[in-house]
């Protein structure tokens, strides 16, 4: 119910987001819980395995499954290949246990930002074309028009039309799924935009999968700028018409 000063007798109906714990399971065990809305999880499933470096490529899951599971939760239910599920089962093996920070439980500071491979420089993208991608991301974002309440991320191709794009109540979970369906649709050319700010872990997750350009609408962190910057991404934030913010790697942008 929305309530309005300038009418207390009168109510609307509002739209909300749904919102449901999403467990994503490899092998039959249980690896992360991640609030999201609860479609495109087979996308975001892949996604986030490419971006957390738990896969190399798609080939690397050989089935998937999403199960509804208790307190209205859902899992998606992988089935890795032996040699990434072993390497899955090292990572976990060395996290456990440790003590130390605190953050995300991990024990150094370095283990927050992973090592990433160095990107090419392969791509280039007209910022003349940008506003066209910005205009589109309304389009892209049908749960948002409604409630207000969801980030989308989405991929542009060279001319600033978009190829796909995906919402969620996350802006890591949507970014994750755009990656995962960009693995599997072959998009290599051109950028990724995000309706959100440009934290690290959004800069990681783009350069894991070999995405050269980010560009975001809102802020970048210092972090995100600095992993960009080592990591030879091209960080571009406060993307609005006609202007842009560039952080990091100007070389692939033309005017």
């Amino acid at each position: 119910m929305l309530w309005d000063k300038q009418d207390l007798v009168n109510t609307h109906q509002d739209w909300l987001a749904e919102e449901v714990p999403v467990a994503l399971v490899y092998n039959g065990i249980s690896h992360v819980v991640m609030m999201a809305s609860p479609k495109d999880l087979q996308a975001f499933a892949l996604g986030f395995s490419l971006s957390e470096g738990i896969i190399a490529s798609p080939a690397d899951i050989y089935g998937m499954d999403v199960v509804p599971t208790c307190n209205n939760g859902l899992e998606v239910q992988i089935e890795l290949s032996s040699r990434r599920f072993m390497g899955l089962k090292e990572r976990r093996r060395a996290l456990a246990g440790r003590t130390g920070c605190g953050i995300c439980g991990v024990e150094q500071l370095d283990d927050v930002v992973r090592p990433i491979p160095s990107l090419p420089f392969s791509q280039q993208f007209s910022l003349s074309k940008l506003d066209a991608g910005i205009e589109s991301l309304r389009g892209y974002q049908p749960v948002g028009q409604l409630t207000g309440c969801t980030h989308v991320a989405v991929w542009l191709d060279e001319q600033g039309q978009v190829s796909g794009g995906y919402e969620d109540v996350g802006r890591h979970v949507a970014l994750d799924k755009l990656l995962g369906q960009r693995s599997l649709a072959g998009w290599s050319d051109g950028a990724a935009l995000v309706s959100s700010r440009a934290s690290y872990e959004m800069v990681q997750k783009a350069a894991m999968c070999g995405v050269e350009i980010l560009f975001a609408v809102s802020a970048a962190t210092t972090l995100a700028v600095e992993v960009a910057r080592r990591c030879n991404l091209t960080l571009v934030g406060f993307c609005r018409p006609g202007r842009a913010m560039v952080y990091t790697h100007p070389q692939r942008l033309l005017p």
